[in-house]
């Protein structure tokens, strides 16, 4: 999995960056099919802005909070593409039912 941070406006110092990987891996533990992920984060004025792009086989998610504080923002960035990971997972998991042509039909 390759990890890109990156800041505008702000800069990504080390305890941010180990911040938002170990949150990420948190969220990573869930979905193995996942490729890179992108984290741009960015501040406007006085508001914190996270996103996150997560790119797996078939799809790709992508993810975005604001907030006063940039802890704050990563904190609710992450919750977000955590629920979005684990509904993308029950889909795919869904996905693999048995195709119509191929039950027994009773005619």
């Amino acid at each position: 999995m390759n990890l890109t941070i990156t800041g505008h406006h702000v800069e990504v110092t080390p305890a941010i960056r180990d911040y938002v990987s170990s949150k990420l891996d948190r969220v990573i533990r869930h979905f193995d099919n996942v490729t890179s992920v992108g984290v741009i984060l960015s501040v406007e004025k006085l508001d914190q802005k996270a996103e996150v792009t997560l790119h797996t086989r078939g799809k790709d998610i992508f993810v975005e909070a604001h907030d006063g504080d940039m802890y704050a923002a990563i904190d609710a960035m992450t919750d977000k593409l955590d629920r979005q990971v684990q509904k993308h997972k029950q889909k795919v998991q869904e996905h693999n039912h048995e195709a119509l042509k191929h039950q027994n039909s009773e005619l």
